[in-house]
C-alpha cells in the first residue's frame, strides 16, 4: 500500500470519527423530547442522557490518548468506533431510560476512546509541516455535521422516531471499524518492538507503565468540575455544587503535585511545562466557552424575545455552521503564510466582535444584522479550531500525539460547559423581575428581563474571547517542520525535559 493511500484511508477514518460524534450530540438534542414522552421519563432524566456521556468523555480522554500513544492509535480507534456503535444500537433498542442513560456513559466511554485516536492517527501519518489540510478537513467536516445535524435528526424522530437517531450511526462505525482492524496502518511506532522503547545508547527498554494513580486523580477532578458546570445552570450556586467546585480544585491540585513527582506521568512534564501547548489550549478553552455561551444566549433571544420558531431559529444560526466549513481550510493556508500567532489572533478577534455584534441586538434588528453577527462567530471560531488544534498536535511528538489529543478534546468539552454556565449565571444576576427580584430556579426568564440582561452578558463573553486572543499572542510567530530548529517537537524522550521546554517555548 503506498503511503498516499495510507493517508487517505487515515484521513478518511479520522474525519467519519469525527463526524459521528458531532452527529450523535447535535441530533440527541433535537430527539430528547420525543424520548422524554416515549420512555415516560423526567425532566431530570433526560438531562442525564447528556449529562451522563458528557462526564464520561471528559474524565477519560488523556488516559485514553495515552493508550493510543502506547498501545496504537488505530487499534484504541478501531475498539472506540466499534464500542460507539454497538452502544449506539444498544441505546435504539432500550425499554427504558435507565437503559438509555446507563448506555449513553458506556457511549461516553468509547468516545473518549475514540476522538484523541482520531488525531493522533492523523499526527503519526503526516509529516508534521503538512498537518493543516487535513485538520482542516477534519474541522469543515464537523461544522457541516454540525449544521446538518438538526435537520437530519428532526426528519428521522418525525418519520421514524427519537430511536431512529441511534441507528444512524451504527453502520458507518462498524464499517469504518472493521476498515481499522483489516487495513494495516504502518505508524512511526512500528519502528520500535511492542511494549518497549529504544535508548540513546541502542539498547531496549521497558516502555513506561501507565500512571493509573494519576489517571485516577484527573477523572476525579474532570468529573467534579464538568457536573459542576452541568448542574451550576439548573441549580445556581448550593452547597452541593460549592463542594464539586471544591473537589475538582482540590483534585487538579493533587494531580499536578503526582505528575511532578511520579517516573512515569500521565501527561508527560514536557508537555505539561510547555508554555506554547498551554497557550493553545487557553485559545481553544476560551474559544468554545465564549461560542457556546453566546449561542445559548442568542437562542433564547431569537426563540423568547422575537418569537422565533426553532427553524427560523436555525435559519439565522446557519451562516455560523456555512463560515465554519469555509474558514478552516482557508485557515490552513492562512496558517502557512502568516503563521499560527498572527492567524490565530486575528481569529479570535473575529470571535469578539462576533460576540460584540450580538450584544448589539434588540427587538429591531433585521435578519442580515443578526446573521452577521453569526458569520463573524463562525469565521472566527472554525479558524480557531484548526491553528489552535495544529500547534498542539504539531508541538508534540507522535510518541505523544495521543496525550496531545486528549488535551485538546477536553479543552472542547469543558469550554462549552464553562460557557453555558458563565452565560446562565450572568444572565440570573442580571436579568430583574418585574418585582425586582432576580429570577431563580435555573434558566426561565420573560422576554424582556432577558433582553435587559442578554447586553452585559454577551459583553462579558467578549472579554473571555478577548482573553483568548492574549493566550494566541503566546503561540509561535510561523508554522515549521517537525524536526525544525524553530519549533521542535516535544519529544519527552532522549532529550533533557528542561532543554526541550526551553527550546519550545524561547519564542518564534
Amino acid at each position: 500500500m503506498t503511503a498516499r493511500r495510507r493517508q487517505r484511508l487515515v484521513l478518511t477514518g479520522s474525519i467519519t470519527g469525527a463526524v459521528i460524534v458531532a452527529l450523535d450530540g447535535t441530533v440527541l438534542t433535537v430527539a430528547q423530547p420525543a424520548l422524554q414522552r416515549d420512555l415516560h421519563a423526567s425532566f431530570g432524566q433526560v438531562q442525564w442522557t447528556s449529562t451522563g456521556y458528557l462526564i464520561a468523555v471528559a474524565s477519560l480522554l488523556v488516559f485514553a490518548g495515552r493508550l493510543g500513544d502506547r498501545y496504537g492509535h488505530q487499534q484504541i480507534f478501531a475498539l472506540g468506533i466499534l464500542g460507539f456503535g454497538a452502544a449506539s444500537a444498544g441505546i435504539g433498542l432500550a425499554p427504558g431510560v435507565g437503559w438509555v442513560i446507563g448506555l449513553r456513559v458506556a457511549q461516553g466511554v468509547f468516545g473518549a476512546l475514540l476522538q484523541p485516536a482520531t488525531l493522533g492517527m492523523l499526527r503519526a501519518t503526516y509529516p508534521s509541516d503538512r498537518l493543516g489540510m487535513p485538520l482542516a478537513l477534519r474541522t469543515s467536516a464537523i461544522g457541516l455535521a454540525a449544521a446538518a445535524g438538526p435537520v437530519l435528526g428532526g426528519a428521522l424522530v418525525a418519520h421514524w422516531g427519537w430511536r431512529a437517531v441511534f441507528f444512524l450511526n451504527v453502520v458507518p462505525a462498524g464499517l469504518i471499524g472493521l476498515l481499522a482492524l483489516a487495513v494495516r496502518v504502518p505508524t512511526p511506532a512500528d519502528r520500535e518492538t511492542a511494549g518497549a522503547t529504544t535508548t540513546a545508547g541502542g539498547t531496549r527498554a521497558p516502555a513506561p507503565r501507565l500512571d493509573l494513580p494519576g489517571a485516577c486523580l484527573l477523572a476525579l477532578a474532570l468529573v467534579c468540575l464538568v457536573h459542576t458546570l452541568v448542574t451550576l445552570p439548573e441549580t445556581g450556586w448550593t452547597t452541593a455544587t460549592t463542594l464539586g467546585g471544591a473537589a475538582a480544585a482540590l483534585a487538579c491540585g493533587a494531580f499536578i503535585r503526582h505528575e511532578r513527582r511520579t517516573a512515569s506521568p500521565l501527561v508527560p512534564l514536557s508537555v505539561l511545562r510547555s508554555t506554547t501547548v498551554a497557550s493553545a489550549l487557553a485559545v481553544l478553552l476560551s474559544a468554545s466557552a465564549a461560542l457556546f455561551g453566546a449561542l445559548f444566549v442568542s437562542t433564547y433571544f431569537l426563540q423568547d424575545v422575537l418569537a422565533m420558531d426553532p427553524l427560523q431559529c436555525g435559519l439565522r444560526v446557519l451562516p455560523l455552521a456555512v463560515m465554519m466549513v469555509l474558514s478552516a481550510p482557508a485557515s490552513a493556508v492562512l496558517q502557512r503564510r502568516y503563521g499560527p500567532r498572527r492567524t490565530t489572533v486575528a481569529a479570535m478577534t473575529l470571535l469578539t466582535l462576533g460576540i460584540l455584534a450580538l450584544s448589539q441586538l434588540d427587538r429591531t434588528s433585521t435578519a442580515p444584522a443578526i446573521s452577521g453577527g453569526f458569520l463573524l462567530l463562525g469565521a472566527g471560531f472554525g479558524t480557531v479550531m484548526v491553528t489552535a488544534t495544529a500547534v498542539i498536535v504539531r508541538q508534540v511528538s507522535a510518541d505523544h500525539a495521543g496525550v496531545a489529543g486528549g488535551l485538546q478534546q477536553t479543552a472542547m468539552n469543558i469550554g462549552p460547559a464553562l460557557g453555558v454556565a458563565t452565560a446562565t449565571m450572568l444572565v440570573t444576576l442580571t436579568a430583574p423581575t418585574a418585582a425586582g427580584s432576580r429570577p431563580t430556579g435555573g434558566p426561565h426568564w420573560t422576554g424582556e428581563a432577558f433582553l435587559s440582561a442578554m447586553g452585559p452578558t454577551l459583553l462579558t463573553l467578549a472579554v473571555v474571547a478577548a482573553t483568548g486572543a492574549l493566550a494566541a499572542a503566546k503561540l509561535p510567530r510561523r508554522t515549521a517542520g517537525g524536526d525544525s530548529p524553530q519549533s521542535p517537537a516535544i519529544t519527552g524522550r532522549d532529550r533533557d525535559p528542561a532543554a526541550a521546554t526551553k527550546a519550545v517555548t524561547s519564542g518564534d
